[in-house]
């Protein structure tokens, strides 16, 4: 039961400090501002939740795949590694406003396209052409899906929830992992850009690079001690 807990409490604090402040937060915040929030909210959560389960199974069949002392030493190693990483950014990065007008960019672009008129006259057209998966899910939750699950893959956070999920028992990184999804994506999308804009990601940053060395110095003293 102690393993679940610590896995839980290990991944809820890496997720959020992980989180706060990412790509797929300010996404969130901008989309929330443009679309129904109900939409997007299921849509970044069930792109989150998906992403936390595939990761956390990786990193629970790689003990399986090689030994689990080279697996706990990668793990060791990704911890050091991304607490450094994030004490970079926390150092040199341009600053959140930055990264928020070019995440807004980004969705403008995405977004760009004929006149009203022009989609008036081909929405008929464009009903029959749909995916299939658009005809039975709303196109903005399919939307908000894609942009956190591609914005997510191959992230620090998915990277370090599996190297969690190797170390501790991934239930518990799944239940911390998801919980933490939901409170971050939840604040961005009722907060919105006025929320998103007013975090410092340097704070989050720095906070973030201080855990994962923390979860380091612990995972090089449990291989110490054993």
């Amino acid at each position: 039961m102690s393993s679940v807990v610590q896995g839980f409490t290990k991944s809820l604090a890496m997720t959020v400090l992980s989180e706060i402040g990412d790509k797929t937060f300010f996404a969130a915040a901008i989309l929330a501002m443009r679309h129904p929030r109900r939409l997007v909210l299921s849509g970044c959560l069930a792109a989150l939740i998906v992403m936390t389960i595939l990761s956390a199974v990786v990193g629970w069949a790689a003990p399986n795949l090689i030994s689990r002392k080279l697996t706990h030493h990668i793990t060791t190693l990704l911890f050091f590694g991304f607490g450094l990483w994030s004490l970079w950014d926390a150092f040199t990065d341009g600053g959140e406003a930055e990264e928020l007008a070019e995440v807004e960019k980004k969705l403008d672009a995405d977004w760009k396209g004929p006149s009203k008129e022009g989609i008036k006259a081909d929405d008929d057209l464009k009903k029959e052409k749909r995916p299939f998966l658009s005809q039975i899910f709303s196109p903005i939750l399919l939307k908000a899906f894609s942009i956190t699950f591609f914005g997510e893959w191959g992230d620090k956070s998915q990277l370090a929830t599996i190297g969690l999920a190797a170390d501790e028992n991934p239930f518990g990184v799944v239940l911390g992992g998801v919980l933490g999804q939901a409170l971050c994506t939840t604040a961005a999308v009722i907060g919105g850009k006025s929320l998103a804009s007013q975090i410092s990601e340097k704070i989050v940053a720095l906070s973030g690079g201080i855990l994962f060395i923390v979860f380091g110095i612990q995972s090089f003293l449990s291989s110490v001690e054993s």
